[in-house]
């Protein structure tokens, strides 16, 4: 699909062209070429590395400039085929490796090596839809690939240590908000904030909302590609349970950049 982008210039968000949208994501790839082998050399310098370990949900997109600043190759041919090749890397590195491994991420964060590649696998979808929507291009999300990021990476980070990430200014609620999520293609799991900290429990007990939803449209919905209004009228992301009116303040923390 990048390959038939007229203008490599063109604008894909508010923020990136189509060849900054596709530099992003190689150098996530490269990236993780380096996190899933132990004891190998970070690919970013002392200062992104310091920005890492303190970088939050909501400090990512300075990350972002930071790497976008720091590696400046912009030609498609070279990002596609530098992206495709330290994907393979990342596979034949972690081809035999356990999935539950835990790696160090953002902000502090530990998260298992199955997370970093689902996470990797959400970056093609989210940017590749970027990419199409700003292309006039038709782009798919299979429900299954989609439910990995929910699967793997966002219940791996909070079973694992959220670190700093999720860190706010808003003062931790003593109140218990617990909050069930179901879909047909990811494992039913209840995700609790209290006093500021996330925990992930199993079914069965007490909830204040319930979600059932369709993977690709939660992840769109939760990155603010589409809006949750949309998400709810098209049945994608449905909220019921007895006490629903506690959600905004639940995401206010369990949140994405």
């Amino acid at each position: 699909m990048v390959g038939r982008a007229p203008d490599p210039s063109a604008m894909v968000t508010a923020e990136w062209t189509v060849a900054e949208t596709v530099a992003h994501v190689a150098m996530i790839a490269k990236m993780y070429t380096s996190l899933v082998r132990p004891g190998s050399a970070p690919v970013l310098d002392a200062r992104g590395q310091s920005q890492v370990g303190k970088t939050t949900v909501d400090t990512v997109s300075v990350l972002n400039g930071l790497v976008l600043r720091d590696f400046p190759e912009r030609d498609l041919g070279v990002l596609v085929t530098g992206l495709l090749a330290d994907i393979e890397e990342v596979l034949r590195v972690t081809e035999d490796a356990d999935p539950a491994t835990s790696l160090d991420w953002l902000g502090e964060s530990k998260v298992p090596l199955a997370g970093v590649l689902a996470h990797l696998v959400n970056e093609l979808q989210i940017h590749g839809w970027d990419i199409a929507k700003a292309l006039k291009l038709p782009w798919t999300i299979p429900p299954a690939d989609a439910a990995l990021f929910f699967d793997l990476f966002l219940v791996g980070v909070l079973s694992h240590d959220v670190g700093h990430l999720l860190d706010t200014d808003e003062p931790p609620r003593e109140r218990r908000i617990a909050v069930a999520f179901r879909s047909a293609y990811t494992s039913p799991v209840v995700l609790v904030l209290r006093r500021g900290r996330v925990t992930v429990e199993e079914p069965g007990g007490p909830v204040d909302a319930r979600i059932s939803f369709d993977p690709p449209s939660l992840n769109l919905m939760l990155f603010r590609r589409v809006g949750k209004v949309r998400s709810a009228l098209t049945g994608k992301v449905v909220v019921s349970g007895p006490r629903p009116w506690l959600l905004p303040a639940f995401l206010r923390v369990v949140r994405l950049p």
